[in-house]
């Protein structure tokens, strides 16, 4: 019964009639709810994924393709509007998004009333597509979605069909209900709320670049090389690429001036439609917290892998992320926060996450995945990219994806130093991998 009421308010949200089209509207999701609430001027919840081809974009064509396909894709067809309890977003029927041409320094803040009220930008340069999104909207699993599929619509239109598989979805087909969907609702159904890490962890500090600088490292490796590495530590790819980020802060916190020292602390996403069955294009991630405390004692490289190995295979299963999205539900759910009015609500948020919840993480680090494009596809793709973009405090973020053998890690931070990337990189060239290194700096930066 409790599933046959849950489709039919998916389906009343979702597939309005012709007559009411125009009154749809869409409730943000559980994570969504945050990012509004913490847009500043110097900061926005921005991502950005993007596909580099084997031939250089039609920029025309391009457009025409994003035309075709947005549609298809309704909660990122919006514009974010303001209740006097909640946020909310309406259908956008402006002119527009339009093709750009790229910029040196992505994620750039995203203004609601900026660009037609479109959440989304598109880019092009040479042979990348990129796609930014602001986070309110969905998840990088929802963008790889819109990107893929705006993708294969370009390459239909140049004459190479592909045929919709995986993240291609059908830009004929009518959404699916459950894609509109906030699944957090459906699964917060735990009988306990685990507490929150709370103790402060180490805080990279650096010099503040100009408004609005983002600096940009990849490194560009063999999935091949990776993966022999990390089975050499007994670890997935995941874990041994966390395990050398934690190395690197780690390094970079004993080797500047400190009073005390202080944990290591790495905010990771968790997808979780790999637990939870969902089709959501929207937000459905929670984070895991995989760290180190080295007031304990000097951690060898090894010891810091088995410790994150450890900590991912405990915490990240079906039992704790269902109690850590009850949690979350639960301030939403309590009836007296539904009808505190928003401003005091944005104040009891940003104060919230500015004095404690921001300095739970010395970074953080998100991992897409190996991708997978439909059959179609492959000949034309060459690699993907994956940016958090613009960290909230002074630190780096780090973002990681890969297709067929290309590994990429992009770093991205606004502060000048890039002493965790070097460290970063350093350890993967000692235990014998390949990096190529791309940056937006300069040639004279550090």
């Amino acid at each position: 019964m409790k599933k046959t009421r849950h489709q039919n308010t998916i389906n009343q949200i979702a597939k309005p009639s012709a007559k009411n089209k125009r009154d749809v509207w869409y409730k943000l999701d559980l994570s969504a709810i945050v990012y509004p609430t913490l847009q500043r001027r110097d900061f926005s919840s921005v991502y950005r994924l993007s596909v580099v081809l084997k031939e250089t974009v039609d920029p025309a064509l391009l457009q025409q393709a994003l035309d075709m396909t947005l549609s298809r894709f309704p909660t990122y067809k919006v514009a974010i509007r303001k209740g006097l309890f909640w946020r909310y977003l309406e259908p956008n029927n402006r002119p527009g998004p339009y093709v750009k041409k790229d910029i040196k320094n992505p994620c750039m803040p995203m203004h609601f009333k900026g660009n037609n009220r479109y959440l989304i930008r598109i880019y092009y340069y040479g042979c990348r597509i990129a796609l930014e999104a602001h986070h309110c909207l969905g998840d990088g699993t929802g963008g790889m979605c819109l990107l893929q599929t705006l993708t294969a619509t370009y390459l239909g239109l140049l004459g190479h069909p592909v045929k919709p598989d995986g993240f291609v979805l059908d830009i004929n087909q009518e959404p699916d209900p459950e894609e509109l969907e906030d699944a957090y609702m459906r699964y917060a159904n735990a009988q306990v709320c685990p507490p929150r890490p709370a103790e402060k962890t180490y805080r990279v500090r650096g010099t503040k670049e100009p408004f609005y600088t983002l600096n940009i490292i990849d490194g560009i490796l063999s999935v091949h090389e990776v993966m022999t590495v990390a089975k050499k530590y007994n670890a997935s790819i995941t874990e041994y690429l966390n395990a050398v980020l934690l190395y690197a802060l780690l390094q970079k916190q004993t080797n500047d001036f400190h009073i005390r020292l202080r944990p290591v602390r790495i905010a990771m996403p968790v997808n979780l439609r790999r637990f939870f069955p969902s089709k959501t294009l929207r937000n459905f991630i929670t984070m895991v917290y995989p760290f180190i405390d080295p007031r304990l004692g000097e951690y060898t490289f090894e010891e810091i892998v088995a410790h994150v190995h450890n900590h991912m295979r405990y915490y990240i299963n079906d039992k704790f992320l269902r109690g850590d999205i009850t949690t979350n539900a639960s301030t939403q759910r309590n009836p007296f926060i539904r009808v505190v009015p928003l401003f005091i609500k944005d104040f009891v948020v940003r104060t919230f996450y500015t004095k404690v919840q921001d300095k739970n993480s010395s970074a953080g680090l998100t991992n897409m995945g190996a991708l997978r494009v439909p059959e179609d596809m492959k000949p034309y793709i060459e690699r993907f990219d994956i940016y958090m973009g613009q960290p909230f405090s002074s630190r780096t973020n780090c973002a990681i994806i890969s297709f067929e053998d290309v590994l990429t890690i992009n770093f991205a931070s606004s502060i000048i130093e890039a002493d965790v990337e070097r460290y970063f990189f350093r350890k993967l060239v000692q235990d014998g991998i390949h990096v190529k290194i791309e940056s937006n700096r300069d040639s004279n930066d550090d």
